[in-house]
């Protein structure tokens, strides 16, 4: 299988904010510590060959939140931040779809494939996923590239973030997306 450059695929690249750089506020530990920097490889990849990029930027609407517009946490990574002529969706919910124009962005740009990277694997990475397999893209989601935190249990139970990570991606596989590797995409796009 390979991604087509003339299909002019989209890298998604969703919530690699400063904010997740607080791992004791996330829950404690966080899985996959290389995944801004994959992110970073195929964001270079995209630029090399001038294909599409979104960067999709939550905005919290809790004033408390890490993740709120007045906080340095808002602020994008800067293994991943944006060139002037790249696209940001700001989102206030886990769908960069919902409450956005992405969806409208991408068909008036012919776009049918996503790439999709970011943080957190279960929560937003994953809603968004879901709602692009069920629109109809054909959806690459890059599971190194992807990270998430502990969670805690109905009964206080601390699930890995690893577990969690995995169980979202095992969800997500052959159902809502084809999960990949940054090196599956690197090799792959053609």
């Amino acid at each position: 299988m390979s991604i087509s450059k003339s299909n002019n695929p989209a890298l998604i690249l969703i919530d690699i904010q400063k904010a997740f750089d607080n791992i004791e506020y996330w829950g404690g530990q966080r899985n996959n510590l290389n995944a801004e920097s994959n992110a970073g490889e195929l964001l270079t990849l995209w630029r090399e060959h001038n294909l599409p990029v979104f960067h999709i930027r939550h905005c919290s609407s809790n004033p408390n939140s890490l993740l709120h517009e007045t906080k340095e946490g808002n602020q994008f990574k800067d293994i991943v931040k944006p060139t002037g002529e790249e696209t940001i969706i700001k989102k206030n919910v886990n769908s960069a779809f919902i409450g956005t124009d992405l969806k409208e962005r991408l068909d008036n740009a012919n776009i049918s494939t996503l790439v999709i990277v970011g943080l957190t694997t279960d929560h937003c990475v994953s809603t968004t996923t879901r709602m692009a397999g069920n629109f109809g893209y054909t959806t690459f989601l890059v599971s190194d590239a992807t990270a998430t935190f502990n969670k805690k249990g109905l009964d206080g139970q601390t699930f890995s973030a690893e577990l969690i990570h995995e169980t979202a991606l095992a969800s997500l596989n052959e159902e809502f997306a084809t999960v990949v590797t940054t090196d599956f995409i690197k090799q792959n796009i053609q």
